[in-house]
């Protein structure tokens, strides 16, 4: 198992973290959206989140030897069901070469670890159905499906 440390993200790390973006759009298999559009998406979605109030947030890069391997981005947010502020975790991804070494745990126990001293309850995340990978992960560290959203494409 590789060494991992952890950083807070800095400002130079934007371009990684965009870097990123091809590896969080490449699960996401919608039939009635097209590659690009899902790309696009992905792209903008990034930017949206790494806008959040930073004192509301935290973000942070993985690194092995040196070497920026992953990161994650977490922040407050709202439960819908009790209306309690929470964590939410919008984006975490891992470059395919240090996947299954551990950087994605170590990445989401310090976001847990950030959602605790903040006092939050709850830490809430959504990953797309079509990421049976990314599901499975989340479920082993006992993170359970809430709400499921259905879609139909209309012709």
């Amino acid at each position: 198992m590789p060494l991992i440390t952890l950083r807070s993200a800095t400002p130079n790390d934007r371009e990684f973290i965009l870097s990123l973006s091809p590896i969080l759009a490449e699960p996401i298999k919608l039939a009635w959206h097209s590659d690009a559009a899902i790309k696009m998406f992905q792209q903008a979605y990034i930017l949206e989140m790494l806008e959040c109030e930073k004192s509301e947030s935290h973000t942070v890069i993985a690194e092995i030897d040196t070497q920026p391997v992953g990161f994650i981005h977490a922040c407050k947010s709202k439960d819908e069901v009790s209306g309690e502020a929470c964590g939410t975790i919008p984006l975490l991804a891992v470059k395919k070469e240090a996947q299954h070494s551990g950087v994605g745990k170590a990445l989401m126990q310090e976001a847990e670890s950030w959602a605790r001293k903040k006092d939050y309850r709850l830490l809430h995340l959504e990953v797309f159905s079509s990421n049976t990978e990314g599901r499975g992960f989340y479920k082993a560290l006992g993170y359970g499906e809430d709400t499921i959203n259905l879609i139909k494409e209309l012709s």
